[in-house]
């Protein structure tokens, strides 16, 4: 039985979807949760998939560590995670309460905006814990839509990380910022049946991706990552404020 009420056709374009997102997050990271989310849309309410992509993001993760342990930045993740263990709550709470098209585009026109400014040379040097706890606490509030990669790869391309460490340190961020997310939308009733039907059925397409991806991470330059990362934040974020607004 297809999860979500979804049809065949209706499925096999989400699971193309998947395909692409594991592509991107095998290469770059990030970007992973918002573009399925994005195929979902095409085709049905797409946050029913949160808990989805949630759950294949940590399944990822298990088979990617042992390639990126050792280029982590754990003082990183550990801002990071401190500041979205109060984020993720609110930015449940905020969605239920609000909806979600008034943050997803107010977080779309600050994140192009930040863009414009990456493609102008702009950088901010390495950035202390201080700051890192609160683009974490930012991040968590997003996470609520599916979209908390987003402010952590604005913040970490502005710093001018070095591609390995941006890719697994973000990996590292995301996997404890999904293994918090789990509980508190489990207590909100987000997770069902079918969000694990849907997990399993869409697995292999993820993981697909990831191995392309992985591939084509292995031999790009510094510069083309950057390149890469910048876009596809823009990409990103046109397609968030277009949801937003129609």
């Amino acid at each position: 039985m297809i999860p979500f009420g979804l049809t065949g056709a209706e499925a096999a374009l989400v699971a193309a979807g998947m395909v692409v997102a594991g592509y991107v997050r095998g290469y770059s990271g990030f970007g992973f949760a918002a573009l399925v989310m994005l195929f979902a849309a095409l085709v049905t309410d797409p946050f029913p998939f949160v808990p989805v992509v949630i759950l294949a993001d940590i399944l990822m993760t298990v088979g990617q560590a042992r390639g990126i342990w050792a280029h982590i930045d754990w003082h990183r993740v550990a801002g990071l995670f401190a500041g979205c263990l109060a984020g993720v709550p609110l930015g449940v709470a905020a969605v239920d309460w609000a909806g979600a098209d008034l943050g997803r585009a107010g977080l779309s026109v600050f994140v192009l905006a930040m863009c414009g400014l990456l493609l102008a040379g702009w950088r901010i040097g390495r950035q202390g814990h201080a700051a890192h706890v609160g683009v974490g606490a930012v991040s968590g509030l997003a996470n609520g839509m599916a979209v908390g990669g987003l402010p952590v790869a604005v913040f970490f391309t502005a710093e001018g990380l070095a591609p390995a460490v941006f890719r697994a340190t973000v990996i590292a961020y995301f996997t404890a910022l999904d293994l918090w997310s789990l509980p508190v939308l489990w207590q909100a009733g987000q997770i069902t049946r079918d969000s694990f039907v849907a997990t399993a059925f869409g697995l292999p397409f993820m993981l697909i991706g990831l191995w392309l991806g992985g591939r084509r991470f292995a031999s790009t330059s510094p510069q083309d990552f950057r390149r890469f990362a910048i876009l596809l934040l823009a990409g990103l974020s046109v397609a968030g404020l277009l949801k937003s607004v129609m």
